[in-house]
């Protein structure tokens, strides 16, 4: 292997690395470099000798997660190391040790479980909708993820703050009748919880099971662990037995997944469960620059409640770069377009399309956004839709390659291969026009270079090997980057970043969202740490968003969400005094301004225009030649509302300007000189 070169990691993450052999718990905020650390730690570890490899269990939360740790020790040297996440772990483990557990009795693992739970649902009469059906099942998946079983689900309900989706004794018996489904004499059938406690169970249970197991590994390393569920917690306390030869990495603050049986207790009791723990702390956030991390310090820094209590302080160690922005819209509609055109200046900027993201809340915010982004021409994708490797050109594509290997007349560049034979599939030299034909460029061009790397990394790859690499990808989820403004949710976008974050529909009962206001503090607090994970996602470019209604033309009557109050000056009344926006006033009757159109404006539709014509004439036709050169729609660059308002204030200068409604920082800079110019040329 290549011996660790430890001069590259910072004093913090060095200390993690070189800690001895036994418990070591590393705190490791957003952005510190967290995967770099555990795997230096584990080539260290093989390096002094301390461990063998191939008796390493390093336990992530996803498979791309897995599947880049296994990269990242193979490009170290160090192979053998089992990468894996707790299912997929077990699912490995059960295979082997199952006979000694349950003999010839064939089991099979369940792919979808909507259809039983399903058949569980009305097969007792219950409402059979699909929402219901789903709700039904995440309530089954928390419930067993928290070790609860069927005839103690209603007990257990009645205790605790969360609200079950219907009548507990009703969910009790659809879960009841869903686990007798899974068993027949024939087989049986299991689910990705059962995986893990069926490893547990055989490892707790079976002496031989334990012996051979822990003979196998004898070191353990757990990424994410706040967000471990009592199952998952349990299943490690069988892999471990009495050794304490574990490293857990994790930040308390990035807890999202309350709702599906995680908690950070672990994680804050590690020093407790194990007193002579080496306990690290890593706060130098290499993805982000100074103002991104100290909007993310001051929103965490609210934060209540024990998943607080590391209190990680985030150092933007990148060079200093724009203030986060907010700005308040008039509507949805209005809130997109104004995304997309300030999308559009970053990407005049040089920003790539693929470093761009928007994050909502929830999947039924993304509408709007991806209306406005195909007006603008702006490809994107949507994240946690169809998967890469699953998209119908990429199949084809694959199997032309497969076709390809077959033949015996084949050159040895694999690269050449794909480019030649994915012409007839659309690769074309030059990006062409259309959305699906773009989408369908972008795509076969990034597996191409995809295909690229793969060679590059290992030269002496054939195009069999590389098809068998794509395959390993394809397995583990590690989809390449692919050229587009990527939309997702919070949740969704949680262990990624991008160098520009647009977070929007930030209002109440949003975020947080209804139910979490309903439920109370704990989970308010869940979406406050939501938020964070947001916040720290974006690397440069952060951008803070919300409508103030749902339609243009609609009442105004939806509120800024609380985790900003206190941190945008002209809205930081509290949020126990009922929150309103300052009403704004007519600038001719002072009466107060209701529509969106009118708050631009600045006044009442019906009072006097004070506004200059011929300047409001010139710029419409100003906003007309950009538009083209831009190939946009006109409102992308500025609406009639905001033109009308310009001539109205003629501002002279880059700070009037922003003082038009209508005018941001991204717009300011992109047309500022040349609004400008068209004002004082038309004004003589």
């Amino acid at each position: 292997m290549i011996k660790p070169d430890l001069s590259l990691l910072d004093e913090d993450q060095r200390r993690a690395a070189v800690a001895p052999r036994g418990p070591v718990c590393i705190l490791a905020g957003a952005g510190t470099g967290k995967t770099r650390t555990i795997t230096y730690r584990i080539a260290n570890l093989v390096d002094q000798g301390f461990v063998n490899p191939q008796r390493v269990l390093a336990v992530t939360f996803t498979a791309r997660a897995a599947g880049e740790m296994r990269d990242r020790l193979a490009a170290m040297g160090v192979g053998g190391v089992q990468a894996q996440t707790f299912h997929a772990a077990a699912r490995r483990q059960l295979r082997y040790f199952w006979p000694q557990v349950a003999g010839d009795l064939p089991w099979q693992l369940i792919d979808n479980k909507f259809s039983l739970v399903g058949r569980a649902v009305r097969s007792l009469g219950a409402d059979n909708s699909k929402d219901s059906i789903k709700d039904f099942l995440s309530e089954i998946e928390w419930a067993k993820s928290s070790l609860i079983s069927a005839d103690s689900y209603p007990e257990v309900i009645a205790t605790t703050a969360r609200e079950a989706p219907t009548d507990p004794a009703k969910v009790a018996e659809v879960y009841r009748r869903y686990e007798q489904l899974k068993s027949t004499p024939e087989r049986m059938l299991l689910d990705f919880d059962d995986l893990l406690m069926h490893i547990a169970g055989a490892i707790e249970n079976v002496p031989g099971v334990a012996e051979v197991f822990r003979e196998q590994y004898r070191t353990f390393v757990v990424d994410e662990y706040q967000d471990v569920t009592p199952l998952q917690q349990r299943v490690l306390n069988a892999w471990l037995g009495d050794r304490d030869d574990l490293t857990v990495v994790g930040d308390a603050n990035q807890t999202i997944y309350s709702f599906n049986g995680a908690s950070p207790e672990y994680l804050l009791d590690f020093s407790r469960t194990y007193p002579e723990a080496t306990v690290v702390k890593l706060q130098r956030d290499y993805r982000s620059t100074p103002q991104v991390t100290g909007l993310a310090n001051t929103v965490i820094g609210k934060a209540t409640g024990r998943a607080a209590g590391t209190r990680l302080e985030l150092q933007g160690m990148r060079e200093p770069g724009p203030e986060p922005t907010f700005r308040a819209y008039e509507s949805e509609e209005n809130e997109a377009k104004e995304v997309a055109g300030q999308i559009l200046t970053l990407l005049a900027q040089g920003v790539r399309a693929s470093e761009i993201a928007i994050l909502y809340r929830i999947n039924a915010q993304s509408e709007p956004f991806e209306q406005a982004l195909a007006d603008a021409g702006i490809i994107y994708q949507v994240r946690g839709g169809e998967g890469f490797f699953r998209r119908p050109e990429i199949l084809e594509a694959i199997r032309v390659l497969i076709a390809a290997s077959r033949r015996e007349d084949l050159p040895d560049d694999p690269v050449a291969i794909a480019r030649a034979a994915f012409v007839e599939l659309g690769l074309s030299a030059t990006e062409p026009q259309g959305a699906q034909a773009r989408e369908r460029w972008q795509s076969l061009n990034a597996l191409v270079d995809l295909i690229a790397q793969i060679v590059s990394d290992s030269p002496d790859f054939d195009l069999p090997a590389v098809l068998g690499e794509l395959k390993r990808r394809a397995d583990a989820k590690q989809n390449p980057t692919m050229e587009g403004v990527t939309l997702a949710t919070l949740h969704a976008a949680k262990g990624l970043e991008w160098d520009a974050v647009f977070l929007v529909g930030l209002t109440e009962k949003l975020l947080p969202i209804n139910h979490a206001i309903k439920a109370g503090d704990e989970q308010i607090e869940e979406e406050r740490r939501l938020f964070y994970v947001g916040i720290t996602r974006a690397r440069v470019h952060l951008a803070l968003s919300w409508a103030l209604a749902k339609s243009t033309g609609s009442r105004a009557s939806r509120e800024r969400t609380r985790f900003l109050d206190g941190i945008v000056p002209e809205v930081a009344q509290s949020h126990t005094a009922g929150r309103k926006y300052r009403p704004q006033r007519c600038r001719v009757c002072r009466g107060e301004l209701q529509t969106p159109a009118e708050k631009v404006l600045g006044r009442h539709e019906d009072c006097e225009y004070q506004g200059d014509e011929e300047v409001f004439s010139a710029l419409r036709a100003w906003r007309s030649r950009a538009a083209r050169d831009a190939k946009v729609p006109a409102y992308v660059i500025f609406s009639d509302a905001t033109l009308r308002a310009l001539s109205e204030d003629l501002p002279g200068s880059d700070a009037e300007m922003l003082d038009v409604a209508g005018v941001g920082p991204a717009k300011l800079e992109r047309y500022g000189a040349e609004v400008l110019e068209v004002i004082r040329a038309t004004r003589g």
